[in-house]
């Protein structure tokens, strides 16, 4: 009689490979009282998003201390286009094209990448709590930014883009020599690698605020620290585009792999996916996205910690689902929260960070909450 031999605890626990590309697989992750999209239902949802995003930005575009109807904003674009359009003061076109359509724009891809981040980022440290700020890649950014400012190297958007830039992917690399030294890359050291550079650059910028003493300096710098979209402008989305459009695409072909990774790194060893190389890969990438948002808005938080959580409850946590759900969504988010806090108290400008902290604690409770009576 064969003897029948113990298959081993990953073997047990690892789920059938002929599923895991299947939509079923990545349904057995999700959180429980998530509701999965049908296919069908899952085209109308990104086909809404879609129009909503397409109608948020021109109507966000015309809200504003000068009313422009919609119209205008169309004559605008379609005169950059080559199109027919009716004639447009110049006032008026300077207002839409220079100063709020790219502001707009801006924020729709801030807060799609940063969403997206979010999504990956809580798949690959398997920490529900982790956000794209999660690496002290923000940090850095702030140091970096603030170190331009006051070694005297320019207060413009390309100066304080490229120093917080620098600033970002050198507190990465920091944190990736701290937390790479084993051939493992393990999650739990990553964050507290994370963590330990935030403070470490937070500190350094506070100090260096403070030696400064230049009320004009730190008052700029305090309100970049807090999240901005009042500088961007063409030149810093031509900056931010691509790093978005390459990284989205990078994660959208990984897909499948983050739905293996939702299982567990034993189980997705043993479904053939090279756990480590791909961690790497993806935090390398989602670091270097983040790096180019922050540069462009400053420190916008809780949209890459509540956003993938939303979408999960509309998509499941197929990942082939979740990411493009969670990337307008994001879009759309932002584009009105800043909007509110360009025109709430105008003439006053609130940063847009201090509105997504006053959303986003409310609702990180209902999440804390919701998973508590989960047990």
């Amino acid at each position: 009689m064969a003897r029948r031999t113990d298959p081993g605890p990953a073997r047990r626990t690892a789920p059938d490979p002929t599923r895991r590309a299947g939509p079923g697989s990545a349904d057995r992750v999700a959180p429980a009282g998530a509701r999965t999209a049908s296919p069908l239902g899952l085209v109308v949802l990104l086909v809404a998003l879609l129009a909503g995003l397409v109608v948020s930005i021109g109507v966000a575009v015309t809200v504003g201390p000068a009313d422009i109807p919609v119209s205008t904003v169309w004559s605008v674009v379609a005169d950059r286009l080559g199109l027919p359009h009716a004639e447009v003061p110049p006032l008026r076109e300077h207002i839409v094209w220079r100063l709020r359509l790219p502001r707009v724009l801006g924020a729709a891809a801030v807060g799609g990448g940063l969403a997206a981040v979010g999504a990956v980022m809580q798949t690959v440290t398997r920490n529900p709590l982790a956000d794209p700020y999660l690496l002290g890649v923000s940090s850095g950014a702030s140091l970096g930014a603030v170190a331009v400012l006051v070694l005297g190297f320019g207060g413009g958007v390309a100066a304080l883009t490229g120093g917080a830039f620098a600033g970002a992917l050198a507190a990465f690399a920091v944190v990736a020599a701290v937390a790479g030294r084993r051939a493992a890359l393990a999650p739990t050291r990553v964050v507290l690698a994370g963590v330990a550079v935030a403070q470490l650059c937070g500190a350094a910028t506070s100090f260096v605020i403070i030696w400064v003493a230049d009320p004009h300096a730190t008052q700029s710098i305090t309100f970049w620290l807090s999240g901005s979209l009042a500088r961007v402008d063409w030149a810093a989305l031509a900056w931010a585009a691509p790093v978005l459009a390459a990284v989205l695409a990078l994660v959208a072909a990984y897909a499948r792999t983050l739905n293996a990774f939702a299982f567990g790194e034993d189980a997705a060893a043993t479904l053939g996916v090279p756990v480590t190389r791909v961690r790497w890969l993806l935090l390398v990438a989602t670091a270097l996205l983040t790096a180019a948002l922050v540069a462009v808005s400053g420190a916008v938080g809780f949209v890459g910690l509540i956003l993938p959580h939303a979408a999960r409850f509309l998509t499941g946590a197929d990942h082939r689902r979740l990411l493009p759900v969670v990337v307008l969504a994001g879009a759309i988010f932002l584009v009105w929260v800043d909007t509110a806090a360009r025109t709430l108290f105008a003439p006053r400008e609130l940063p847009v960070g201090v509105l997504t902290a006053l959303l986003g604690v409310p609702a990180f409770v209902v999440l804390l909450h919701r998973r508590k009576v989960r047990g």
